[in-house]
Protein backbone atom coordinates (compact mmCIF):
# COMPACT_ATOMS: atom_id res chain seq x y z
CA UNK A 1 0.00 0.00 0.00
CA UNK A 2 1.22 3.51 -0.78
CA UNK A 3 2.55 5.62 2.06
CA UNK A 4 0.73 8.60 3.57
CA UNK A 5 3.01 11.09 1.86
CA UNK A 6 2.63 9.48 -1.57
CA UNK A 7 -1.16 9.56 -1.31
CA UNK A 8 -1.12 13.16 -0.06
CA UNK A 9 1.11 14.17 -2.99
CA UNK A 10 -1.28 12.50 -5.43
CA UNK A 11 -4.26 14.26 -3.85
CA UNK A 12 -2.47 17.61 -4.12
CA UNK A 13 -1.54 16.98 -7.76
CA UNK A 14 -5.11 16.02 -8.69
CA UNK A 15 -6.49 19.13 -6.96
CA UNK A 16 -4.09 21.33 -8.94
CA UNK A 17 -5.13 19.58 -12.15
CA UNK A 18 -8.76 20.24 -11.22
CA UNK A 19 -8.01 23.96 -10.87
CA UNK A 20 -6.52 23.97 -14.39
CA UNK A 21 -9.42 22.06 -15.98
CA UNK A 22 -11.95 24.27 -14.23
CA UNK A 23 -10.20 27.42 -15.46
CA UNK A 24 -10.07 26.05 -19.02
CA UNK A 25 -13.76 25.17 -18.79
CA UNK A 26 -14.59 28.75 -17.84
CA UNK A 27 -12.39 30.12 -20.64
CA UNK A 28 -14.01 27.87 -23.23
CA UNK A 29 -17.46 28.86 -21.94
CA UNK A 30 -16.68 32.56 -22.38
CA UNK A 31 -15.33 32.04 -25.92
CA UNK A 32 -18.26 29.80 -26.82
CA UNK A 33 -20.79 32.56 -26.19
CA UNK A 34 -19.09 34.84 -28.71
CA UNK A 35 -18.56 32.08 -31.29
CA UNK A 36 -22.15 30.88 -30.97
CA UNK A 37 -23.45 34.41 -31.47
CA UNK A 38 -21.36 34.79 -34.65
CA UNK A 39 -22.54 31.55 -36.24
CA UNK A 40 -26.19 32.17 -35.33
CA UNK A 41 -26.05 35.60 -36.95
CA UNK A 42 -24.27 34.33 -40.07
CA UNK A 43 -26.30 31.17 -40.77
CA UNK A 44 -29.46 32.97 -42.04
CA UNK A 45 -27.31 35.00 -44.44
CA UNK A 46 -25.52 31.89 -45.74
CA UNK A 47 -28.78 29.95 -46.12
CA UNK A 48 -30.47 32.80 -47.99
CA UNK A 49 -27.42 33.17 -50.21
CA UNK A 50 -27.58 29.47 -51.04
CA UNK A 51 -31.33 29.68 -51.70
CA UNK A 52 -30.98 32.53 -54.20
CA UNK A 53 -27.96 30.99 -55.92
CA UNK A 54 -29.68 27.61 -56.18
CA UNK A 55 -32.71 29.21 -57.78
CA UNK A 56 -30.60 31.17 -60.25
CA UNK A 57 -28.26 28.32 -61.18
CA UNK A 58 -31.16 25.90 -61.71
CA UNK A 59 -32.48 28.12 -64.51
CA UNK A 60 -29.26 28.35 -66.53
CA UNK A 61 -26.98 26.07 -68.51
CA UNK A 62 -23.95 24.89 -66.43
CA UNK A 63 -21.66 26.03 -69.24
CA UNK A 64 -22.59 29.63 -68.55
CA UNK A 65 -19.88 29.87 -65.87
CA UNK A 66 -16.75 27.73 -65.27
CA UNK A 67 -17.53 27.36 -61.54
CA UNK A 68 -20.78 25.57 -62.44
CA UNK A 69 -19.46 23.37 -65.21
CA UNK A 70 -18.57 19.80 -64.25
CA UNK A 71 -15.44 18.43 -65.87
CA UNK A 72 -15.58 15.15 -67.73
CA UNK A 73 -12.42 13.83 -66.12
CA UNK A 74 -11.52 14.45 -62.47
CA UNK A 75 -7.78 14.08 -61.89
CA UNK A 76 -6.97 16.38 -58.96
CA UNK A 77 -9.15 16.79 -55.87
CA UNK A 78 -8.66 19.49 -53.26
CA UNK A 79 -9.88 19.10 -49.67
CA UNK A 80 -10.14 22.06 -47.28
CA UNK A 81 -9.75 20.62 -43.78
CA UNK A 82 -10.66 22.87 -40.84
CA UNK A 83 -9.49 21.79 -37.38
CA UNK A 84 -8.42 23.58 -34.21
CA UNK A 85 -4.97 24.91 -33.36
CA UNK A 86 -5.07 23.54 -29.81
CA UNK A 87 -5.97 20.24 -28.23
CA UNK A 88 -7.70 19.29 -24.96
CA UNK A 89 -11.09 19.12 -26.68
CA UNK A 90 -11.79 15.40 -26.59
CA UNK A 91 -12.21 13.57 -29.87
CA UNK A 92 -13.08 16.76 -31.75
CA UNK A 93 -9.97 16.90 -33.98
CA UNK A 94 -9.75 13.11 -34.32
CA UNK A 95 -13.28 12.97 -35.76
CA UNK A 96 -12.52 15.69 -38.30
CA UNK A 97 -9.24 14.08 -39.32
CA UNK A 98 -10.94 10.68 -39.69
CA UNK A 99 -13.62 12.26 -41.89
CA UNK A 100 -10.99 13.91 -44.09
CA UNK A 101 -8.83 10.78 -44.18
CA UNK A 102 -11.77 8.64 -45.32
CA UNK A 103 -12.64 11.12 -48.07
CA UNK A 104 -9.01 11.34 -49.21
CA UNK A 105 -8.67 7.54 -49.32
CA UNK A 106 -11.86 7.17 -51.35
CA UNK A 107 -10.65 9.71 -53.89
CA UNK A 108 -7.19 8.13 -54.03
CA UNK A 109 -8.78 4.70 -54.56
CA UNK A 110 -10.52 6.16 -57.62
CA UNK A 111 -7.12 7.10 -59.04
CA UNK A 112 -7.33 10.81 -58.20
CA UNK A 113 -4.55 12.98 -56.82
CA UNK A 114 -5.54 14.55 -53.47
CA UNK A 115 -4.26 17.92 -52.27
CA UNK A 116 -5.02 19.26 -48.80
CA UNK A 117 -5.54 22.81 -47.62
CA UNK A 118 -5.17 22.59 -43.84
CA UNK A 119 -6.70 25.30 -41.67
CA UNK A 120 -5.69 24.71 -38.06
CA UNK A 121 -2.50 23.27 -36.60
CA UNK A 122 -3.86 19.87 -35.53
CA UNK A 123 -4.91 18.75 -39.00
CA UNK A 124 -1.68 20.08 -40.53
CA UNK A 125 0.52 18.24 -38.01
CA UNK A 126 -1.32 14.95 -38.55
CA UNK A 127 -1.04 14.91 -42.33
CA UNK A 128 2.46 16.41 -42.41
CA UNK A 129 3.74 13.46 -40.38
CA UNK A 130 2.13 11.10 -42.89
CA UNK A 131 3.70 12.86 -45.89
CA UNK A 132 0.33 13.84 -47.35
CA UNK A 133 0.34 16.38 -50.19
CA UNK A 134 -0.45 19.70 -48.45
CA UNK A 135 -0.96 22.54 -50.93
CA UNK A 136 -1.50 25.27 -48.30
CA UNK A 137 -1.64 25.55 -44.53
CA UNK A 138 -3.04 28.18 -42.17
CA UNK A 139 -1.88 27.67 -38.58
CA UNK A 140 -2.57 29.65 -35.41
CA UNK A 141 -5.53 31.38 -37.07
CA UNK A 142 -8.53 29.74 -35.40
CA UNK A 143 -8.24 31.84 -32.25
CA UNK A 144 -9.03 35.05 -34.11
CA UNK A 145 -10.22 35.29 -37.71
CA UNK A 146 -12.64 37.24 -39.87
CA UNK A 147 -14.01 37.07 -43.41
CA UNK A 148 -10.58 38.07 -44.74
CA UNK A 149 -9.27 34.56 -44.03
CA UNK A 150 -12.21 32.97 -45.90
CA UNK A 151 -11.65 35.43 -48.74
CA UNK A 152 -7.98 34.43 -49.03
CA UNK A 153 -8.70 30.69 -48.94
CA UNK A 154 -11.62 31.01 -51.35
CA UNK A 155 -9.61 33.09 -53.83
CA UNK A 156 -6.76 30.57 -53.91
CA UNK A 157 -9.15 27.66 -54.37
CA UNK A 158 -11.01 29.41 -57.19
CA UNK A 159 -7.78 30.32 -58.98
CA UNK A 160 -6.49 26.75 -58.77
CA UNK A 161 -9.81 25.44 -60.03
CA UNK A 162 -9.82 27.84 -62.98
CA UNK A 163 -6.17 27.00 -63.73
CA UNK A 164 -7.17 23.29 -63.68
CA UNK A 165 -4.79 22.54 -60.83
CA UNK A 166 -7.87 21.19 -59.02
CA UNK A 167 -10.85 19.60 -60.77
CA UNK A 168 -12.99 19.21 -57.66
CA UNK A 169 -12.89 20.81 -54.19
CA UNK A 170 -14.46 19.63 -50.94
CA UNK A 171 -14.55 21.12 -47.46
CA UNK A 172 -14.43 19.15 -44.17
CA UNK A 173 -15.62 21.02 -41.08
CA UNK A 174 -17.52 20.45 -37.83
CA UNK A 175 -21.15 21.56 -37.82
CA UNK A 176 -22.26 22.99 -34.49
CA UNK A 177 -25.61 21.41 -33.60
CA UNK A 178 -25.70 21.82 -29.83
CA UNK A 179 -23.47 21.96 -26.78
CA UNK A 180 -23.11 18.18 -26.73
CA UNK A 181 -23.29 17.47 -30.46
CA UNK A 182 -20.81 18.56 -33.11
CA UNK A 183 -21.03 16.66 -36.39
CA UNK A 184 -18.11 16.37 -38.87
CA UNK A 185 -19.36 17.29 -42.34
CA UNK A 186 -17.94 16.97 -45.85
CA UNK A 187 -19.44 19.13 -48.61
CA UNK A 188 -18.51 19.80 -52.22
CA UNK A 189 -17.44 23.37 -52.86
CA UNK A 190 -16.41 23.23 -56.53
CA UNK A 191 -17.93 22.85 -58.98
CA UNK A 192 -20.95 24.49 -57.39
CA UNK A 193 -23.73 21.92 -57.09
CA UNK A 194 -26.79 23.08 -59.00
CA UNK A 195 -30.26 22.60 -57.62
CA UNK A 196 -32.84 20.77 -59.66
CA UNK A 197 -34.81 22.88 -62.11
CA UNK A 198 -38.15 24.05 -60.69
CA UNK A 199 -41.16 21.90 -61.65
CA UNK A 200 -43.44 23.51 -64.20
CA UNK A 201 -46.71 24.61 -62.65
CA UNK A 202 -45.24 24.58 -59.14
CA UNK A 203 -44.47 27.58 -56.95
CA UNK A 204 -41.49 29.51 -58.29
CA UNK A 205 -39.55 32.56 -57.19
CA UNK A 206 -39.54 35.41 -59.65
CA UNK A 207 -36.49 37.63 -60.02
CA UNK A 208 -35.72 40.63 -62.19
CA UNK A 209 -32.06 40.54 -63.19
CA UNK A 210 -29.99 43.66 -63.55
CA UNK A 211 -27.55 43.24 -65.22
CA UNK A 212 -27.84 39.87 -67.03
CA UNK A 213 -27.90 36.45 -65.34
CA UNK A 214 -24.33 35.85 -66.56
CA UNK A 215 -23.08 39.05 -64.98
CA UNK A 216 -24.93 38.32 -61.75
CA UNK A 217 -23.56 34.78 -61.47
CA UNK A 218 -20.05 36.01 -62.20
CA UNK A 219 -20.38 38.22 -59.13
CA UNK A 220 -22.28 35.83 -56.86
CA UNK A 221 -20.52 32.50 -57.47
CA UNK A 222 -17.00 33.46 -56.22
CA UNK A 223 -18.51 35.10 -53.14
CA UNK A 224 -20.62 32.01 -52.50
CA UNK A 225 -17.45 29.88 -52.29
CA UNK A 226 -16.04 32.28 -49.70
CA UNK A 227 -19.32 32.26 -47.77
CA UNK A 228 -19.14 28.47 -47.58
CA UNK A 229 -15.57 28.59 -46.30
CA UNK A 230 -16.43 31.26 -43.74
CA UNK A 231 -19.40 29.28 -42.47
CA UNK A 232 -17.13 26.25 -42.09
CA UNK A 233 -14.68 28.34 -40.08
CA UNK A 234 -17.41 29.71 -37.80
CA UNK A 235 -19.04 26.32 -37.28
CA UNK A 236 -15.72 24.65 -36.49
CA UNK A 237 -14.66 27.41 -34.10
CA UNK A 238 -17.94 27.18 -32.20
CA UNK A 239 -17.77 23.37 -32.14
CA UNK A 240 -14.20 23.49 -30.82
CA UNK A 241 -15.13 25.62 -27.81
CA UNK A 242 -18.18 23.46 -27.07
CA UNK A 243 -16.09 20.27 -27.30
CA UNK A 244 -13.38 21.73 -25.06
CA UNK A 245 -15.94 22.90 -22.53
CA UNK A 246 -17.47 19.40 -22.38
CA UNK A 247 -14.05 17.72 -22.16
CA UNK A 248 -12.87 20.00 -19.35
CA UNK A 249 -16.15 19.51 -17.50
CA UNK A 250 -15.67 15.74 -17.69
CA UNK A 251 -12.05 16.11 -16.59
CA UNK A 252 -13.10 18.19 -13.58
CA UNK A 253 -15.61 15.53 -12.52
CA UNK A 254 -12.96 12.83 -12.96
CA UNK A 255 -10.64 14.82 -10.70
CA UNK A 256 -13.34 14.93 -8.02
CA UNK A 257 -13.77 11.16 -8.26
CA UNK A 258 -10.01 10.60 -8.06
CA UNK A 259 -9.76 12.81 -4.99
CA UNK A 260 -12.56 10.82 -3.33
CA UNK A 261 -10.84 7.52 -4.15
CA UNK A 262 -7.45 8.74 -2.95
CA UNK A 263 -8.99 10.15 0.23
CA UNK A 264 -10.61 6.78 0.90
CA UNK A 265 -7.27 5.03 0.29
CA UNK A 266 -5.57 7.53 2.64
CA UNK A 267 -8.13 6.88 5.38
CA UNK A 268 -7.77 3.12 4.96
CA UNK A 269 -3.98 3.35 5.17
CA UNK A 270 -4.24 5.62 8.21
CA UNK A 271 -6.67 3.24 9.91
CA UNK A 272 -4.40 0.28 9.16
CA UNK A 273 -1.43 2.13 10.65
CA UNK A 274 -3.39 3.03 13.80
CA UNK A 275 -4.58 -0.59 14.18
CA UNK A 276 -1.01 -1.82 13.75
CA UNK A 277 0.26 0.57 16.43
CA UNK A 278 -2.53 -0.48 18.82
CA UNK A 279 -1.66 -4.15 18.26
CA UNK A 280 1.99 -3.39 19.06
CA UNK A 281 0.99 -1.57 22.26
CA UNK A 282 -1.34 -4.36 23.35
CA UNK A 283 1.26 -6.98 22.51
CA UNK A 284 3.88 -5.10 24.52
CA UNK A 285 1.55 -4.76 27.50
CA UNK A 286 0.77 -8.47 27.43
CA UNK A 287 4.49 -9.28 27.29
CA UNK A 288 5.16 -7.13 30.40
CA UNK A 289 2.59 -9.10 32.38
Amino acid sequence: MASFREIQRKIGAVKKTKQITKAMNMGASAKLRGAQDRIERFRPYAEKYFEILSDLSARVDPGIHPLLEKREEIKNVGIILITSDKGLCGAFNSNLISKCNALARNKAAEGKEVQLICVGKKGYDFFRRRKQNIADSYREVMGSFDFQLANEIGTKVINRYLDQEMDEVHIVYSEFVSMVRQVPQAAQVLPVVQAEAPVEGGPQSEYLFEPSVEGLLAEILPRYIKVQVYRGLLDTSCSEHAARMTAMDNATRNCDEMVDQLTLAYNKARQAAITSELMDIVGGAEALR
